[in-house]
């Protein structure tokens, strides 16, 4: 198999061992809460990614280290295996830190946790990362770690990606194996990567893939069919003014660019609106813990059981008729929208301050609009990036979303954007 290799990247011939050391020293001293466990070092296999640091979300197997999801209540006993993710990346040659901190099961875009501490915003002391792949966005924004494996069901990699300057990328679902990974809803959850640039974003997905440059190649080139559109019935009410002003600021830069954005209705936007997208997982998270656990008497985080109790108040059919539903989303955007790439703000708001959430209704109200965005290219089954950018020194994300199996030409034009936002 053959990667994209053309970029040179920071941990590309440097001294690994040193830099485990220096990684480690720094976990100690400003990374509490990032790992619930810290591998021991491996020396790597060759690839190409010998010399990079990769974290890995705590729901991913590690032979000889459990796998707790964020959580205190899960079978405690080592893997016997890793996961096929965690496969893919040992073969590349990565170096793997350590299991990263979460929202307990990773059913918030928020990524708190009060069983093991949640992690301080690297780049906005006393805010937020964002979740639920919260310890991954931490690692590579303190600098102990060069990409974050994580998982995204509803954002859970592009919203830590957007409040902590770094770029978060969901694939399609199926171009990567969830074999070995926990689940939160097996129809939403995809598995990717959070990194610092689009080009590792675009390495460790063709890597975590297998998708060989060359087979590629071509579509690539069909990010030029792709028409850019913000929608005007979705996605962009209730924004924070900052939010708004930087995105704004930003559409400005690109069209300067010579890009052309459309402003327009999306008709299949307003079936989206309709779905009870929380069912997904609801049902689907209480339906696989609840085969093994007592979940009305485990120890969870009692914001992470209140959301997995709502799956009592609907049924098998009703829960079918939502699978339909949004089948039907599906193939009216393929229909309607087949080129379309939305483009929105990553998250409605600047990271939360830990004393914004210190309420259930304040945290419920932020985790919605945090989720808003991002939950739609999951439904939708497509895959979106979250490109970084500060505005008036907050951290913030543009996020663009393509349909299905449009993972490389969507990457092809982050490269050339990514380039356009940090002028």
């Amino acid at each position: 198999m053959t990667q994209s290799t053309t970029s040179t990247f920071a941990w590309q011939n440097r001294e690994l061992i040193t830099h485990w050391k220096s990684a480690l020293d720094i976990i100690e001293t400003k990374g509490q809460a990032v790992f619930t466990e810290l591998f021991d070092y491996v020396e790597p296999q060759q690839g190409p990614l010998n010399g990079a640091i990769i974290s890995i979300k705590d729901l991913f197997q590690v032979q000889g280290y459990k796998t707790q999801a964020g959580s205190v209540f899960l079978d405690g006993s080592l893997a016997q295996e890793d996961a096929e993710a965690v496969v893919a990346l040992r073969k590349a040659g990565a170096s793997l830190l350590g299991h990263t901190n979460m929202t307990e099961l990773a059913y918030s875009g928020l990524g708190l946790n009060p069983h093991y501490g949640t992690p301080d915003n690297p780049i906005n002391a006393g805010r937020i990362t964002g979740g639920s792949t919260s310890g991954g966005a931490a690692s590579v924004a303190l600098g102990v770690a060069d990409a974050a494996l994580g998982t995204d069901t509803g954002g859970s990699l592009r919203i830590p990606a957007g409040f902590c300057g770094l770029t978060g990328f969901k694939p399609s679902q199926q171009t990567v194996s969830r074999k070995g990974c926990l689940p939160l809803s097996n129809s939403l959850d995809s598995v990717g990567p959070i990194a610092k640039t689009v080009e590792e974003c675009e390495l460790l997905w063709q890597i975590l893939s297998g998708t060989t440059t060359s087979s590629e190649t071509a579509k690539s080139s069909d990010a030029d069919e792709l028409r850019i559109v913000v929608p005007t019935n979705f996605g962009m009410n209730d924004l924070d003014p900052l939010v708004e002003e930087g995105f704004v600021a930003k559409l400005a830069q690109l069209e300067a660019a010579s890009i052309t954005i459309e402003h327009r209705f999306i008709e299949a936007l307003e079936s989206y609106k309709n779905l009870p997208v929380w069912q997904f997982s609801a049902f689907e998270c209480h339906t696989f813990y609840g085969k093994n656990y007592d979940l009305d008497n485990a120890e969870i985080d009692p914001r992470v059981a209140s959301r997995i109790a709502r799956a009592k108040t609907i049924n098998e059919e009703v829960f079918q008729q939502t699978q339909a539903a949004r089948q039907a989303f599906i193939q009216q955007m393929a229909n309607e929208e087949a080129n379309t790439l939305i483009l929105l703000p990553t998250v409605a708001v600047v990271a939360p301050k830990f004393s914004d959430l210190e309420q259930d209704a304040d945290y419920d109200r932020l985790n919605l609009l945090c989720l808003r965005n991002t939950s739609l290219a999951n439904v939708l089954n497509g895959c979106s990036i979250s490109l970084p950018f500060s505005f008036k020194q907050e951290p913030m994300g543009l996020m663009l979303t393509a349909a299905n199996g449009q993972d490389q030409a969507l990457l092809s034009l982050a490269k050339k954007w990514q380039a356009i936002l940090s002028r």
